[in-house]
């Protein structure tokens, strides 16, 4: 089987990572990729936007693939793989409209109404919204406010304040940008991620993870796309991935199937558990990024094949004559991100270390090489997020120790990461309500 990966980052390598361990897989190509993907899969970089519908089937058409997965929300949203299925390639991903569970926080919440999926109370407000409009809506939230950006924004879009007044300039900034806003009731309990296979009305779960969103130790800082991640998760409910599963991830699926799209997949459930058990933050319409990286870490089953039956619509049958197999343990990924990130980034950093093309270790999320004067080629920092490094281990602890020794084994100038991803689990910190 001949896979094309759409996408760029960490994610995607570990999509790629994961599909080379297929007996069935054959030939891997990603669009545009990076330069840390090269000892596993051929690189695109000049095949044009990940947005660009007719960009996108022909490079899938360029390399014959039997299967396209797409990685990143933007090309869901933009229509990429209702452009590629009507070119008749199978296509990991949803079309536009279930991507718009992703694409549009309100329609995610009309949504879950009509399904009767337990979430935070929300209010819309577009731009053009008055004074007294927004004031009102500010007065109707809190202690603590919860301010979204009704459009993708990388997961950077939230702000999560006990500050009126930095969530009064989060509405303003996010209204300057064109975009609706979404205030939500604050959710309190600790968050999970759960990823969920889904072809129609086919549900399968994936590992529970658990994702570090705000950039310094201690949940201090803006919010980023992820500063780590690691699963399972030692202190969820035994049942709680089928709670999640039956309460929000089946209902939400048979939902889309009644409005006549439905879902074909990776649904991404964002949740946080609360006193009444879980209760959903946001859905993502992909694969999550750091959490995918932690995830497939653990994954024995034949990810192409795995993928390639939730694309042809047999997910189903796939699962009752394979049931997916995970390995014992734990996994856990540190991101290192460039100086500056979230807010910007550098480019151009010289990184030298152990691990570097050892993908079961180290995953590149943004990186390129450069020749250097004696002929010799470096990594350098390429992007916002750079490297993720990886760490599995019988235990929690022992995953993160074998990340973060390999984390310093590594020479990234300016690099900013966090040293505390699980440890309030390791340490049994995380109560829940």
């Amino acid at each position: 089987m001949r896979i094309l990966v759409i996408g760029s980052g960490g994610r995607e390598h570990a999509l790629l990572t994961g599909l080379a361990k297929d007996p069935s897989v054959t030939d891997l190509h990603v669009v545009p990729g990076n330069d840390g993907m090269t000892k596993v899969a051929t690189c695109h970089p000049e095949a044009g936007a990940v947005d660009d519908p007719a960009a996108m089937v022909a490079v899938a058409e360029q390399v014959g693939a039997d299967l396209v997965v797409i990685g990143p929300e933007i090309p869901l949203v933009a229509g990429v793989g209702d452009a590629l299925r009507e070119a008749g390639f199978r296509v990991f991903g949803p079309d536009k409209a279930g991507a718009m569970i992703e694409g549009s926080k309100q329609f995610a919440k009309e949504v879950m109404d009509a399904a009767q999926v337990p979430t935070a109370r929300s209010l819309q407000l577009v731009p053009g919204a008055t004074e007294e409009t927004i004031e009102e809506a500010l007065d109707s939230f809190g202690p603590m406010w919860v301010v979204k950006d009704d459009g993708l924004a990388a997961g950077k879009g939230v702000v999560v304040t006990d500050d009126r007044f930095a969530a009064r300039t989060h509405v303003e900034a996010v209204h300057a940008s064109g975009n609706p806003v979404l205030l939500e009731a604050f959710l309190d309990g600790p968050e999970v991620s759960l990823f969920c296979l889904v072809d129609g009305e086919t549900v399968v779960p994936l590992l529970p993870a658990q994702d570090h969103k705000r950039v310094f130790d201690g949940d201090e800082g803006p919010n980023t796309g992820g500063m780590g991640a690691y699963t399972p998760l030692p202190w969820l409910p035994a049942d709680g991935v089928q709670r999640i599963v039956d309460e929000v991830c089946v209902p939400v699926a048979k939902e889309m199937v009644r409005r006549g799209t439905p879902y074909s997949g990776l649904l991404y459930a964002g949740l946080a558990w609360t006193a009444e058990g879980p209760s959903v933050i946001e859905f993502n319409a992909r694969f999550g990024d750091p959490e995918t990286q932690a995830v497939l870490a653990l994954l024995r089953s034949p990810l192409g094949e795995v993928l390639d039956a939730v694309a042809s619509g047999t997910l189903a049958e796939y699962v009752a004559e394979h049931p997916l197999e995970w390995a014992q343990g734990y996994a856990l990924t540190v991101v290192l991100a460039s100086a500056g990130y979230p807010a910007s980034s550098t480019k151009g950093s010289p990184i030298t270390g152990e691990g570097l093309d050892d993908a079961d270790a180290v995953l590149h999320a943004g990186t390129a090489s450069r020749t250097l004067y004696d002929g010799t080629t470096e990594y350098v920092s390429d992007g916002g997020r750079v490297l993720n490094v990886m760490g599995v281990g019988a235990s929690l602890e022992e995953a993160r120790a074998v990340a973060y020794e390999r984390v310093a084994k590594i020479t990234f100038p300016d690099a900013v990461y966090r040293t505390d991803i699980a440890l309030p689990a390791v340490e049994g910190r995380i109560a829940l309500p």
